[in-house]
């Protein structure tokens, strides 16, 4: 099972939007960057993601499940475009702030780190792990 994290700004789909589509989830439609869709086609139901505050917040607030796999996006005619659904399984017992994160050296690596404009990205087990420790939460 892959990991990764979805960007998004809360004051357009925050983590409480994301709880409230409940068991069916919600298409992540919008993304208009390649390597971003790319990381979307590759993705697999059931691979677990990171929700995280872009902009305002920046912090990783919960922990989302692809629920449908890639598929032409929504909100664009252009055929380039795909999306996956997403549907949120939990809140982090506490958010986890990108400020924490870029201070965290096991972290250092981490594509929120090196590239963090990206708003789809993967995430490594071992970052999967160091993040849930900090938020203290299981998964």
């Amino acid at each position: 099972m892959a990991r990764w994290l979805f960007k998004s700004e809360p004051d357009v789909w925050g983590w409480d939007a994301q709880v409230a589509k409940g068991p069916e989830g919600e298409e992540w439609g919008g993304v208009r960057n390649y390597q971003a869709r790319n990381n979307m086609r590759a993705m697999q139901l059931g691979d677990l993601g990171f929700f995280y505050h872009s902009r305002s917040g920046l912090e990783i607030v919960g922990i989302v499940e692809v629920c449908a796999l890639s598929h032409p996006d929504s909100t664009t005619d252009d055929p380039r475009w795909d999306c996956v659904d997403i549907r949120a399984v939990r809140a982090l017992k506490r958010p986890v702030s990108l400020e924490e994160i870029k201070a965290e050296p096991r972290l250092a690596d981490m594509v929120l780190v090196k590239n963090s404009r990206l708003s789809v990205q993967p995430v490594t087990d071992a970052e999967w792990a160091v993040i849930c420790e900090l938020g203290k939460t299981d998964m």
